[in-house]
């Protein structure tokens, strides 16, 4: 077990969701009219944020269990012609300066969606249009006993004039194609082509009125046996430009096994389409006022930038050694020795971002046992104490960091992988809050040895538990394929004894 530690979670800065159960709704069985031609979008990422987690927030409160409601039928909605308008030379605009679109949300409006995002900015020139995005993304927060993953997608396309066409023709053609489209996905969901298991939902079309000059919306629901997910997609077009937006959010329970869609739940509709109606009037604001800016002039592409990620928290300390045992640690000296007899006592201390934590040790890296052999024993406890920005204890916190440390260590139960096995977790009833014990073997590192971690949570309190040994010859390297790890269940009941210790010792005055 290493001395650094996890990132310290938020403490309060976000709500806790209300979940509800909600019912697929009853789609209609008419006939499906061929679809218009539209542009296609970016695939689902959930895939992708699956991916991250192998290998290794403000939108909270908008989440709920996302099945629809069954009274929620699609409507079709209808709109007017549009005159064409035709393009003088006149019409052919000149360059101007590149659309920012990252600068066309307000940044607290993309923290309060996508807390600590990498930003990816990217433009290019097209025969028929010049397109500007940018995408915030942060598939990874912890939030209490969940893993939450956040998206804001934003295209816009400005549209060209094309022979007879002005550039506003050719965007309202388009606007009416992908209002159509979106009509039509509602009222004709997927049935012959549809695999066992598979679940699609369309909402009705969502129009915002007075939103640029003219806006819609739509809910995407899907699940199949790999992705769950669901996302709230919009549209507007101002003057000559395509404004297109995404939102998606879902959230699992850290301690839920890898590539597994059990206790995955995502964004509602009714939050989804409200979260962008309110991305949508922000940017037809601004591309309304670029437009004023920059009257009859085509934005100019930029090449594309590598993606911008959040900059890393730093500690305000390090770990510092400490002359002696803070006195919950000393109180368990006597059971120490006993456990790892001849002990090198240490202890460490840290107190940073909300979080006082000591560590105390004890080891021996020579104890005898027998005629030319040696055994290596280590007893380690670290502590750790969660605190509010009121300064009073913080059991939310406490339960973050407890489920982040079970969700990574669900993430490698029953697995090897470069030397290192992991054993299977179990929890321990009866010890602190919350309790779990896992073994595993390291024969990877400086020192082979078998260990086991017993991790409590009680209250703003997160205890681990060590014990972990080896015996080898008395000449021989602590990584010699000759090692002997401490076995299962002697470093189980060695870890045990040390959590059930440090319990009666921190229930003691002066702890």
């Amino acid at each position: 077990m290493s001395w650094s530690q996890d990132d310290p979670p938020p403490t309060n800065p976000y709500r806790a969701p209300d979940w509800q159960f909600q019912q697929v709704p009853t789609m209609p069985s008419a006939p499906p009219p061929p679809p218009p031609k539209r542009r296609s979008w970016v695939l689902p990422t959930v895939a992708a944020g699956a991916a991250v987690v192998l290998i290794a927030a403000g939108a909270g409160a908008f989440l709920l269990y996302a099945r629809p409601t069954a009274a929620d039928q699609p409507a079709t909605p209808t709109s007017k012609a549009t005159p064409v308008e035709t393009a003088s030379p006149s019409d052919v605009p000149s360059a101007a300066p590149a659309l920012d679109v990252c600068a066309m949300l307000p940044a607290a409006e993309t923290e309060r969606l996508v807390p600590a995002a990498t930003v990816d900015k990217r433009s290019r020139d097209a025969d028929h249009a010049v397109y500007s995005s940018c995408d915030w993304t942060n598939r990874r927060i912890s939030y209490g006993e969940f893993w939450r993953s956040r998206e804001i997608k934003v295209s816009i396309a400005q549209h060209k004039p094309d022979g007879p066409k002005t550039g506003r023709t050719q965007a309202q053609q388009s606007h009416d194609a992908e209002r159509g489209f979106f009509a039509y996905k509602a009222n004709n969901p997927k049935k012959d082509d549809a695999k066992p298991g598979e679940k699609d939902y369309y909402s009705p079309v969502k129009e915002y009125a007075g939103v640029g000059d003219g806006a819609f919306g739509q809910y995407t629901w899907r699940r199949d046996k790999l992705l769950w997910y669901s996302f709230g997609e919009g549209r507007a077009r101002v003057d000559d430009l395509i404004i297109e937006v995404r939102y998606e959010a879902s959230q699992q329970r850290k301690d839920t096994k890898i590539l597994s869609n059990e206790s995955t739940q995502s964004v509602s509709e009714e939050n989804a389409l409200r979260e962008v109606g309110i991305l949508l009037t922000h940017l037809a604001k601004s591309a309304a006022e670029w437009k004023r800016a920059h009257p009859d002039q085509l934005a100019k592409a930029e090449p594309s930038s590598s993606p911008s990620a959040p900059p890393k928290p730093t500690p305000s300390s390090t770990p510092t050694v400490v002359a002696q045992l803070p006195p919950a640690c000393k109180r368990m000296s006597p059971a120490m020795t006993k456990l790892v007899p001849g002990a090198t006592e240490r202890a460490r201390a840290n107190d940073v971002a909300g979080v006082k934590e000591s560590e105390c040790r004890w080891l021996n890296l020579n104890a005898s046992a027998g005629e030319g052999r040696r055994r290596i024993r280590s007893a380690l406890l670290t502590i750790q104490v969660f605190s509010n920005r009121a300064g009073a204890g913080d059991p939310t916190a406490a339960l973050s960091r407890f489920s982040t440390k079970i969700g990574n260590a669900r993430s490698t139960e029953g697995s090897s992988f470069g030397g290192v096995t992991w054993g299977k977790i179990e929890k321990v009833k009866g010890l602190g809050d919350d309790a779990y014990i896992q073994y595993w073997v390291d024969k990877k590192n400086a020192v082979f040895n078998g260990s086991a971690d017993v991790v409590v949570r009680l209250g703003p309190t997160v205890i681990h538990a060590s014990f972990a040994g080896a015996d080898l010859g008395a000449d021989e390297p602590t990584n010699s394929p000759k090692v002997k790890v401490l076995g299962e269940k002697e470093a189980r009941d060695g870890a045990m004894i040390i959590a059930k210790e440090i319990l009666t010792s921190l229930a003691q005055p002066g702890s």
